[in-house]
């Protein structure tokens, strides 16, 4: 028998009726994840701007870095999805173990080998393994979120934190990296960044009670099918990538600019500056209680994002590229929340890590392809031409948007649940 079940909203503690970040942080057990996973994710902004630093140390160039910095993002594109969707059907702890074993030991050796200045393809084989095993934690926390918050109005506060939350290690990740690489060694960001994966990797792996369900057996086989093929799944795809593409050039093009005036350690604040105003508009947009809907949202808010990451380029002093970078990290925030609160109601439960990771993965794949333009582009024309590339990658992205926008409505659908003979007539449940 097939039943079609409704459900009232959860009157407990977990789902209260007005979003906010104090009922959200009183969700029972979610401390058990959201600390590990804080500690987990730290690394991963620290990761493609230690290559750079490291890479452009060794060979002198920015295009050589860029490039070896983009063949990590590029496997890990590729990877994460596949990541996620073993993660649904076997379960976080099952990926996440193996997985931040091998990036710990690729790292490494991607780091010994450019100190030994060894040729570039040798960085790129290296590079592989390194972008193909980074740990999702992110999407994997997200996905918990959801099962713990699911059909509840504290969804978007959720995607609304883990943005903040993203941005605050993307403060304090290239912070540290930046910190370490020129005030220690080039190679001290890839080293810290192997071993806090490690650490955090583990510690989160071992939270055991909250990670969702998997669904790789009985009939919950009927509900897995891969996120990709939802065609909201795949604009949404294209919103992230030029998401990407403003990381991508502005990690980039901001440790050129800095360099060219003398003042390397001037990146990481300039970086910071950028991920700040992320972070803040985060605070802010997770704290309100929208009533339009998230496809105008997403909209308007990639309008915007495109407008200020088009001035970028002229930008010629450290306060005006400062306050841009501001503007233009308030502007992310937004779209990102609401891209992660469109999955919701896109995706079904049994593929959201899949989905996560899809988001997350065009993330890395369009910073990919904007550290490797952006660095050609410092290497062959004036100080800040990579600072174009944000401009380029937003404003394609927000011209798919507008095009493809009524793809991102979600279908009104009920949660069945299949058992036994299915020819049998659907009986509603209340």
């Amino acid at each position: 028998m097939a039943s079609t079940v409704t459900t009232e909203p959860s009157k407990d503690s977990s789902a209260p009726s007005r979003p906010g970040y104090g009922q959200l942080l009183r969700t029972r057990g979610a401390w058990t994840f959201l600390l590990p996973g804080f500690a987990a994710r730290q690394p991963f902004a620290m990761l493609t701007i230690s290559i750079v630093l490291l890479v452009q140390h060794t060979t002198g160039s920015y295009g050589a870095a860029g490039a070896a910095a983009a063949v990590t993002g590029v496997s890990m594109a590729l990877f994460a999805p596949y990541s996620g969707r073993l993660a649904d059907r076997y379960g976080q702890r099952a990926v996440l173990v193996p997985g931040v074993l091998l990036h710990t030991l690729s790292g490494l050796t991607l780091t010994a080998l450019a100190l030994a200045h060894a040729p570039l393809w040798a960085l790129f084989a290296a590079a592989v393994p390194t972008g193909a095993s980074v740990p999702q934690v992110g999407p994997m926390v997200r996905a918990r979120w959801g099962v713990k918050l699911q059909g509840t109005p504290l969804m978007t506060t959720a995607a609304a934190f883990e943005s903040v939350t993203d941005e605050l290690t993307f403060v304090f990740g290239p912070l540290l990296a930046t910190a370490l690489c020129t005030t220690v060694t080039p190679a001290a960001g890839l080293v810290t960044e192997a071993a806090l994966t490690l650490l955090g990797g583990l510690l989160f792996a071992a939270q055991k009670g909250s990670q969702p369900a998997v669904t790789g057996a009985g009939h919950a086989r009927v509900e897995h099918a891969s996120a990709l093929r939802i065609p909201g799944v795949r604009v949404l795809i294209a919103v992230f990538l030029g998401i990407g593409s403003v990381f991508g050039g502005m990690q980039v093009s901001l440790a050129a600019f800095s360099e060219s005036i003398g003042e390397p350690g001037l990146n990481g604040v300039l970086y910071g500056v950028f991920a700040a105003g992320n972070m803040l508009s985060g605070v802010v947009c997770g704290a309100v209680a929208w009533k339009v809907a998230p496809q105008r949202r997403l909209v308007v808010g990639y309008g915007a994002l495109a407008l200020t990451a088009s001035g970028l380029w002229a930008a010629h002093s450290v306060l005006v590229l400062a306050g841009l970078g501001l503007l233009v990290g308030m502007c992310i925030a937004p779209a990102l929340i609401t891209g992660y609160t469109l999955v919701e109601g896109l995706v079904p439960a049994g593929a959201r890590t899949e989905a996560f990771t899809w988001l997350t993965g065009a993330v890395a794949l369009g910073q990919a392809a904007a550290v490797t333009i952006a660095g050609q582009l410092e290497d062959r024309f004036w100080g800040g031409a990579g600072f174009l590339v944000p401009m380029a990658g937003t404003v394609l992205a927000l011209a798919t948007l507008v095009a493809l926008r009524s793809r991102l409505a979600a279908r009104p659908r009920s949660r069945t649940v299949a058992r036994g003979v299915g020819h049998r007539m659907p009986m509603t449940v209340d």
